[in-house]
């Protein structure tokens, strides 16, 4: 898949289709459990004889299981396997399958499991979008049916999973990624329903008929489908505004959102409502963070001032994943390129002058050797080894190699060694001389 598809994926908000997550698995098994209930309620000596749900959902668990170990189970298959396997678990007890307890269940094994994603967006974003779609629903279920006639409450309701779900992981993806799809319902509306009633069972049909050297028949449909996704990503990322970007919000926004609703979704009765006050709270407080005003790859190579036009880089060329992660941090959304093009100097020692002091960088052995100042308003950032005497701030390879990565805020230089601390998987490096000048 082409550099191209996968921008207009991430632009359009498909890209969630592609990860072998939570939506595949669900479609998977809930196609299989619906097509092996039918298929058994249909013949009436089994059904009368058998508990044909049950049966049912034992052959689903073991497509699930299938699936998980053709996948290669990574982290985004095994929690959606987990989760399946818990509401399929609650069908053969005789519990409601799709309940807040079957989530709260599914959280515990994989962070059991796996305790490190509690951090990862993909937890995140599967755990909000399904907590958001049964405590939604099971409070409409309490309300009552939808209003409208039968032939249109499949639509109404694929149309608010879209919007649930969306809303639900829209703050989790901004914070971590720094876009927003703007018309990522739209695409979401037109692609996800493709999805389910004709990629997936596509796919089923095709494993059964592989056998029988007849899967060109339902991978035929199967790429229709698929084309017809493409097509709506190509044209919903070149609508006008299409994509958005944000700057990464302090630490503590998520957890306020989190905790905002989980309150309206776990609370009885009108206090509910409170959980409505710490969203907007961490909504309004999103930009309150500050990006540092200067930052520092961790090899030297790179150099980012922050300007009014947005963060200038000391090359265009070189250190490409730094500079998009730093780019992105900011909200930020043009590339390298353009952003070398705000460093007012070209020469072959950068300079960036700013209020209080004079960031300079230095990339090549040619100019390490032609250059010589070293005055105290200075911070000297070379890719090359250095041998300067004075008071400047001199971070050559030697010396980021203790503190790595750096960024300077307000005037307060702080490095990664700092924000890490020297742990048994982080020693400490040798020459703690070069790290406490750099604190």
């Amino acid at each position: 898949m082409g550099q191209e598809t996968l921008s207009s994926l991430r632009a359009s908000n498909l890209a969630h289709l592609l990860a072998i997550s939570g939506l595949h698995m669900g479609l998977l098994t809930g196609f299989v459990f619906v097509a092996c209930r039918l298929g058994l309620s249909l013949c009436p000596p089994v059904a009368l004889r058998l508990p044909v749900r049950k049966v049912a959902a034992v052959l689903a668990l073991c497509a699930a299981t299938l699936y998980l170990l053709l996948s290669g189970g990574n982290v985004a298959t095994e929690r959606a396997f987990v989760m399946v396997s818990v509401m399929l678990g609650a069908v053969l007890i005789d519990r409601r399958a799709i309940s807040l307890r079957a989530v709260a269940v599914a959280a515990v094994i994989v962070l059991v499991l796996r305790p490190e994603s509690l951090l990862s967006p993909g937890f995140q974003m599967s755990f909000a979008a399904t907590t958001a779609l049964v405590a939604v629903f099971g409070a409409l279920r309490e309300v009552g049916p939808l209003p409208g006639p039968n032939w249109l409450k499949p639509v109404v309701g694929v149309v608010m999973s879209s919007a649930i779900a969306g809303l639900a992981t829209a703050p989790i993806g901004a914070a971590h990624f720094n876009t927003m799809s703007h018309y990522g319902l739209l695409a979401n509306l037109l692609s996800v329903p493709v999805m389910g009633l004709l990629v997936v069972p596509s796919a089923v049909v095709a494993a059964f008929l592989a056998p029988f050297g007849l899967e060109a028949l339902a991978l035929t449909v199967m790429g229709w489908a698929l084309h017809w996704i493409l097509t709506v990503s190509d044209w919903v990322s070149n609508l006008e505004g299409a994509q958005g970007f944000v700057v990464s919000p302090p630490w503590y926004i998520l957890p306020l959102v989190a905790f905002g609703a989980l309150w309206m979704a776990l609370w009885q009765g009108h206090a509910r409502r409170a959980g409505a006050v710490p969203v907007v709270l961490a909504f309004l407080l999103w930009n309150s963070g500050h990006r540092p005003d200067v930052l520092i790859a961790e090899n030297g190579g790179l150099v980012g001032v922050m300007t009014d036009k947005g963060r200038a880089l000391s090359k265009s060329k070189g250190s490409g994943f730094v500079a998009g992660v730093w780019l992105e941090n900011d909200g930020d959304g043009v590339d390298q390129i353009e952003a070398a093009l705000r460093w007012p100097d070209g020469s072959i020692v950068q300079r960036y002058p700013l209020k209080d002091y004079e960031i300079i960088h230095i990339t090549g052995k040619r100019a390490a050797r032609a250059f010589d100042e070293c005055r105290d308003n200075q911070i000297i950032i070379s890719a090359v080894a250095l041998a300067l005497q004075g008071p400047c701030g001199v971070f050559d390879p030697e010396r980021l190699y203790e503190t790595g990565s750096l960024s300077v805020s307000n005037g307060k230089l702080t490095s990664s060694a700092d924000m890490t601390g020297h742990r048994l998987w982080s020693p400490k490096p040798a020459g703690d001389r070069h790290s406490k000048q750099a604190q």
